[in-house]
């Protein structure tokens, strides 16, 4: 049987602002771009009485069983979508996993895609959008690859044609828990990103806003607040921010020049620490 070849692009906070809690889950209002950064999945349907799934690559190691694409066969096999069909998934994982940049999220994301435009899942638009709240707060983001808001009542809106950017993706060796660093949320912001228009995307109007989740991982991790400021030294950056819960910090710029030349400076420095220059999609 065939086998198909997927993309899966990572996701990039580009800000995030939380407005309050609700049960157990933070109300969370986000601007969000995806890079040329991706992991690649291979999809193929096999005779068997189970799907396998398997992780190859840097960023494979330490994937729990139970994970995002696991989870989405489970539950699409609960609601009977997969109508019995059974495959074989296979992962190479380019993107650092506990970075803020959402890989887990986006492969289940871009997996029930690949599921929904081969007809091989058939459910309304509405249904996909509770399939992806059962897996992770996150999926939802990638069920559309492209720039967007998402608002505090989990309502996304989309924006094409907006401005590329060159980004300098960095990762420490180690992650942050996303649990963890939610759970130390102390203060609310009021609703910030109202703005629905492409300028929203524009570096100048991002400057001004910030990731609330920063402050928490920087005081926790001095390692990132000491990488933060060695980062926006590196051939003037717009701006640096911390993507999600981290660990990876983003600095962006207009240039490829100015990106590359940072990434060389970044490397001679932090030999030990995963870097990356990309691209917004």
């Amino acid at each position: 049987m065939s086998q198909h070849k997927i993309k899966s692009h990572a996701k990039l906070n580009l800000a995030l602002n939380i407005t309050g809690k609700n049960s157990s889950l933070h109300k969370v209002e986000t601007i969000v771009a995806f890079v040329s950064l991706h992991d690649d999945i291979l999809i193929k349907r096999i005779k068997g009485k189970k799907h396998i799934i398997s992780f190859t690559g840097k960023f494979s190691q330490n994937i729990s069983k139970n994970n995002t694409v696991s989870k989405l066969l489970k539950v699409l096999e609960k609601k009977n979508l997969l109508k019995n069909e059974k495959f074989k998934i296979k992962i190479n994982k380019r993107i650092p996993t506990k970075a803020g940049l959402g890989g887990g999220s986006m492969n289940a994301a871009n997996i029930l895609n690949y599921f929904v435009k081969k007809n091989i899942v058939k459910t309304s638009k509405k249904e996909l959008i509770v399939i992806s709240r059962l897996i992770g707060s996150d999926v939802i983001l990638g069920l559309n690859s492209t720039n967007s808001i998402l608002n505090i009542n989990n309502k996304i809106r989309y924006f094409k044609n907006c401005q590329k950017i060159y980004t300098l993706i960095v990762k420490p060796n180690f992650g942050c828990s996303t649990k963890e660093i939610y759970s130390r949320v102390r203060k609310f912001n009021k609703q910030k990103y109202n703005r629905f228009n492409n300028k929203i995307f524009d570096l100048n109007y991002l400057k001004k806003l910030d990731n609330c989740l920063e402050p928490i991982a920087l005081s926790k991790y001095s390692k990132l607040k000491t990488i933060k400021l060695f980062l926006e030294s590196l051939s003037k950056p717009f701006f640096v921010r911390m993507t999600g819960s981290g660990s990876a910090l983003v600095a962006y710029y207009q240039s490829k020049d100015r990106c590359e030349n940072a990434k060389k400076k970044f490397n001679k420095k932090y030999k030990n620490y995963w870097c990356i220059a990309s691209k917004t999609i």
